[in-house]
C-alpha cells in the first residue's frame, strides 16, 4: 500500500502535459475564424496607428531616452566582449589546474577578464583626451586666426599669376576675388552671428552633455552586469524563442541572429581597429612630411575612415583643402600620400584584418551606404553596410532554399547565358549536357568546396 501510494506521489510530483495530441474540428474551425479576427484587428490597429504617428514617435522617443544607459551598456558590453572572452579563454584553463570548483574558476576569469576590459577602456580614452584635445584646439583656434590671412595670400598669388587677358581669364580673376571677398564677409559676419547663437544656447548643450554623460557612466556599470550575466541571458534568449516558436522556426531565427552577431562583430570591431591604425599611419607619415593641422587631419581621415568605400574620399577632401591654404604644394603632397594610404588600407591591412566579414560585393556596398546614409545620416553611413550584410543573407537564404526545393544548383555562376531550366524543372547546361539530376545539391554538414569539386567533374565527364 506504501509503495503505490509512494509512485502516486512521484507521479503527481511530474509536471503534468496539458492539452491532447491534436485539436478538434471544432477548435480547428475556432481558430481559423480567430485567425480572421486578428487579421483584421491589426489592420484596424495599423489604420489608427499611422493617424496617431507623431504621438507614437514622442511615447518612443522618450522611452528610448529613459532606457539611454541600458543601450550604452549593451553596446559597451557588444564592444568589450572580445577582450572577455580572450581573457577567458587565457585564464580558465590555467585556474583548472590548480582548483576543482569550476564556478569558481569562471567567476574569477570574468571578474579579471571584466576587469582588464575596462582598465583598458579607461587607458583608451584618457591617452586619447590627453593627446587629441590639446592639439585639436590649438589647431582649430590656429585655422580660425590664420584662415582670414590664408585666403589673401591665395588671392594675390593667384591675381599674381601671368596669365593671357582674354576675356575668360578677366571674369575667372573677378568671380575669384568676389568669391574671396564674400566668404571673407561671411567669416566676420555670419559666421559670428552663428557662434553667439552657438554661445548663446552653450547652457543647453553643457546640461546635455553631461547628461549624456552620465548616462555613458551608467553604461558602463550595465555593461559589467551584462558581460557577467552574458551566458545566462543567451539561455534565457534561446529558451523563450523555442518557447514561442516552433522548432523550425526557433532554429531559423537563433541561425540568423549567430549570423548577424558574426556580421556586426566583424565588420564593426574590425573597422575600428582599422581605422585606429589609418589613423595613426597617417598622424606618423604627416609628421615626417611636416604637414600643418597634422594631428586635426589625422582624426579626420581615422575617424571618416571607419565608412566604407566613400570615408577615405570624405575625410581627405576638407583636409586637402586645410593643407592647401597653408601650402598648396604640401596639399598636393598630401593628397598623394592620402591616395597611397588608402590603397594599402583597401589592398592589404582591410582584408586582413576585416576578412569577407559582410560578403557584399562593392556594388551593394555603395548602394548600403547611400541608402543608409540618406536615410540615417552618418549613423546610416556606418551601420549601413552590416544591416545590409544581414538583409541580404537572409534573401539568399531563401532564394538558395526554394532552389534546393526545386532540385536546382543554388549558386549563381550555374545561371549564365548558356543554361536553362525546361518545363519539367531540370537544370540543363548547354555546353556540358549537364542536367539537374548530376549536380550535387546542398546537405547538411557538406563542405561547399567539396560539392563544388563534384560538381566541376560531373561537367568535365558531360563533356
Amino acid at each position: 500500500m506504501s509503495k503505490d501510494k509512494s509512485d502516486e506521489n512521484t507521479y503527481y510530483s511530474n509536471s503534468p502535459k496539458i492539452g491532447r495530441k491534436g485539436p478538434s474540428k471544432l477548435r480547428q474551425q475556432f481558430n481559423r475564424g480567430m485567425t480572421y479576427f486578428l487579421v483584421v484587428l491589426v489592420c484596424i490597429l495599423f489604420y489608427f496607428a499611422m493617424l496617431r504617428i507623431e504621438a507614437i514617435s514622442r511615447v518612443v522617443t522618450m522611452i528610448m531616452d529613459v532606457l539611454k544607459p541600458i543601450i550604452y551598456g549593451c553596446i559597451i558590453a557588444y564592444l568589450l566582449n572580445p577582450i572577455v572572452k580572450t581573457v577567458d579563454n587565457l585564464l580558465v584553463p590555467a585556474l583548472e589546474k590548480r582548483m576543482n570548483n569550476k564556478e569558481r574558476v569562471r567567476s574569477l576569469s570574468r571578474g579579471a577578464g571584466i576587469f582588464t576590459a575596462l582598465v583598458l577602456l579607461v587607458v583608451l580614452i584618457v591617452a586619447l583626451c590627453n593627446l587629441m584635445i590639446p592639439e585639436l584646439y590649438s589647431s582649430i583656434r590656429n585655422l580660425i586666426i590664420t584662415l582670414p590671412g590664408q585666403l589673401n595670400e591665395l588671392v594675390n598669388r593667384f591675381s599674381n599669376v601671368t596669365l593671357d587677358d582674354s576675356a575668360m581669364t578677366t571674369v575667372m580673376k573677378a568671380a575669384f576675388k568676389e568669391g574671396t571677398a564674400t566668404f571673407q564677409n561671411w567669416l566676420r559676419t555670419d559666421l559670428m552671428d552663428m557662434v553667439n547663437e552657438v554661445m548663446s544656447q552653450l547652457t543647453f548643450g553643457v546640461i546635455n552633455l553631461l547628461s549624456e554623460l552620465v548616462n555613458a557612466l551608467i553604461g558602463v556599470i550595465v555593461s559589467i552586469y551584462v558581460l557577467y550575466g552574458k551566458e545566462k541571458f543567451a539561455c534565457q534568449a534561446k529558451k523563450g524563442v523555442y518557447a514561442l516558436l516552433t522548432s523550425e522556426h526557433a532554429n531559423i531565427v537563433l541561425h540568423l541572429a549567430t549570423k548577424t552577431n558574426e556580421i556586426f562583430g566583424g565588420f564593426i570591431i574590425g573597422k575600428m581597429i582599422d581605422s585606429a591604425i589609418i589613423g595613426v599611419l597617417c598622424f606618423f607619415g604627416l609628421s615626417i612630411m611636416n604637414m600643418p593641422y597634422t594631428l586635426l587631419v589625422s582624426v579626420i581621415v581615422g575617424v571618416t575612415n571607419v565608412i566604407p568605400f566613400f570615408g577615405p574620399y570624405i575625410g581627405a577632401v576638407p583636409s586637402a583643402i586645410l593643407i592647401m591654404l597653408s601650402d598648396p604644394i604640401k596639399g598636393l603632397y598630401f593628397i598623394i600620400f592620402v591616395l597611397i594610404l588608402q590603397q594599402f588600407d583597401g589592398n592589404i591591412l582591410g582584408p586582413k584584418i576585416l576578412g569577407n566579414s559582410t560578403g557584399l560585393s562593392a556594388f551593394w556596398v555603395i548602394v548600403a551606404i547611400l541608402l543608409g546614409g540618406g536615410l540615417f545620416g552618418f549613423l546610416g553611413m556606418l551601420m549601413g553596410v552590416p544591416t545590409f550584410a544581414v538583409l541580404y543573407y537572409i534573401v539568399k537564404l531563401i532564394l538558395d532554399n526554394r532552389l534546393e526545393k526545386k532540385k536546382l544548383p543554388a549558386d549563381s555562376g550555374y545561371y549564365d547565358t548558356m543554361s536553362y531550366v525546361d518545363n519539367n524543372g531540370k537544370y540543363v547546361h548547354l555546353k556540358s549536357q549537364v542536367s539537374c539530376d548530376d549536380y550535387v545539391h546542398p546537405q547538411p554538414g557538406t563542405d561547399e568546396d567539396e560539392r563544388d569539386e563534384k560538381n566541376e567533374n560531373n561537367e568535365e565527364e558531360g563533356e
